[in-house]
């Protein structure tokens, strides 16, 4: 199964259109199609898991410790740091080749950082 994904609410907007505008056929929310905004970190990564989505996130200060609280409990299909600084085309085109390249299993439960 290809992979889902979430936008975090803090995620580039520009990125998602631009990941949406590269390859219309990825299934990705940004957080306000999810009403995410305003939520902590450990209700995003619950929601992640509920509805099977791949978080998007900036958050490398936070969200690793989060994550690994999360999975001492349940399991999740995974999350994708990408660098705030990372250019916008460069992270569109990482974004993608994440998702051509790869399958949701292939996440499931991991953390990382693009590039690949």
């Amino acid at each position: 199964m290809k992979l889902r994904l979430q936008a975090d609410a803090d995620f580039n907007q520009r990125i998602v259109a631009g990941v949406l505008r590269l390859e219309p056929a990825i299934d990705l929310l940004s957080s306000n199609e999810s009403s995410l905004a305003g939520r902590p970190d450990p209700e995003v990564l619950t929601y992640c898991a509920e509805e099977q989505r791949t978080l998007l996130t900036h958050d490398q200060r936070t969200m690793p410790h989060h994550f690994a609280t999360f999975l001492a409990q349940s399991s999740s299909p995974g999350v994708m740091i990408v660098p705030q600084l990372m250019p916008i085309g460069e992270a569109v085109h990482e974004i993608y080749r994440a998702w051509a390249d790869s399958e949701a299993e292939d996440w499931v439960d991991s953390i990382r950082r693009l590039p690949l």
